[in-house]
């Protein structure tokens, strides 16, 4: 009764408090994700001066034409990837989160992203690492292909087993099934395949081209905005199963459609960026700790905007380095992603997430 009276004053009434709260939390992560981006635009390996890259995004004269081209063609849609891939991770972790009630479970759990891994490992062992045009397209539609078929099975599981916590187990089982399978691939596979795979395991928010942009956006934004249809049901869950049957959830509909939208952002961004970890983990536990609340009228959008905010801090980590090269995103997340899991382990008693 007292976890139901606290939801409903937040989503019902909701304190001055809480919105002014809301409203400051949102700016704060708006402003760090539009330096993080002016970062990813300003730093590279060709030293570009400032004037240059406003002029090259504004259609103005730029000293060299060469620069025009880096800016427009490359760091533009890197950190836009970056910007859309973080958002889709995190709301796919916060869906995952709250549906099967562990701030443990994230976008890898349920082996959707393990599943991808096989596909394009299936893809690369068949063209023996030859990246060609075709061979991206290929490795893309492998990924898919195997993120979407681990859905799938899941889907089916899912009208067999009632508990969301052994779905998640079946989840995990079939990710360690998918791992052998692509331990088994590399083992067969010629010397460029397996350093064709490992390079894209790695994780990069470089893959995405200007042309391919528009498809990568609209499947992603069309995504999180179908996620902010289950705010309401997800607001239940919180409360546990028992109340939200009560209060007209449908429960196996909830889930089998939250699995389905957190398996899809899944499964585009590890198409296109290769599996990014921690990312869809931390962001959620980020935003409740700074929102202090679990109410996802206010915890989702939230949640896409610290999203974005950590994945263009990590395209501009990877490519400080400059002359020495890009350094892999997934290089980076598990510096940023483990010092949080470790606070929330210390912390656990003091922090009242699903309230």
């Amino acid at each position: 009764m007292q976890n139901l009276s606290i939801l409903k004053k937040s989503s019902e009434s909701a304190p001055r408090a809480i919105i002014s709260r809301t409203a400051l939390v949102a700016v704060l992560a708006a402003f760090v994700t539009a330096v993080a981006v002016a970062g990813c635009l300003l730093v590279g390996s060709v030293d570009i001066p400032a004037g240059d890259v406003a002029s090259a995004l504004t259609g103005g004269e730029v000293a060299k034409e060469a620069w025009r081209y880096i800016v427009v063609e490359t760091r533009v849609p890197a950190a836009l990837t970056a910007l859309l891939a973080g958002a889709a991770l995190a709301v796919a972790g916060l869906l995952m989160q709250t549906t099967f009630d562990n701030p443990l479970a994230g976008p890898t759990i349920l082996g959707i992203s393990t599943g991808a891994s096989l596909g394009v490992a299936v893809v690369m062992l068949a063209l023996g690492g030859a990246l060609t045009a075709w061979g991206h397209a290929a490795i893309l539609a492998g990924a898919l292909a195997g993120a979407m078929g681990v859905m799938l099975v899941l889907l089916a599981m899912s009208s067999v087993v009632r508990s969301s916590t052994m779905l998640l187990i079946v989840g995990i089982l079939i990710g360690y099934l998918a791992s052998s399978a692509i331990a088994l691939l590399n083992f067969f596979s010629s010397r460029d395949g397996v350093h064709s795979y490992v390079v894209w395991g790695l994780g990069s928010f470089s893959g995405v081209t200007l042309g391919m942009m528009p498809v990568f956006a609209t499947a992603v934004l069309l995504l999180i905005l179908l996620s902010m249809l289950y705010i309401k049901p997800l607001n239940a869950l919180l409360l546990g199963s028992r109340y939200a049957e009560s209060a007209g959830v449908n429960l196996r509909a909830t889930r089998n459609g939250i699995l389905v939208l957190s398996g899809a952002l899944t499964a585009v961004v590890t198409a296109w960026c290769g599996p990014i970890g921690f990312v869809g983990l931390i962001v959620p536990h980020v935003a409740r700790l700074a929102l202090h609340t679990s109410n996802h009228r206010s915890l989702m959008p939230v949640t896409a905007l610290f999203g974005a905010a950590v994945g263009a801090l990590c395209q501009l980590i990877s490519v400080a380095p400059g002359e020495w090269g890009i350094i892999p995103v997934n290089a980076i997340t598990p510096v940023l992603g483990v010092p949080v899991i470790i606070y929330i382990i210390v912390r656990r008693r003091s922090i009242f997430y699903f309230n």
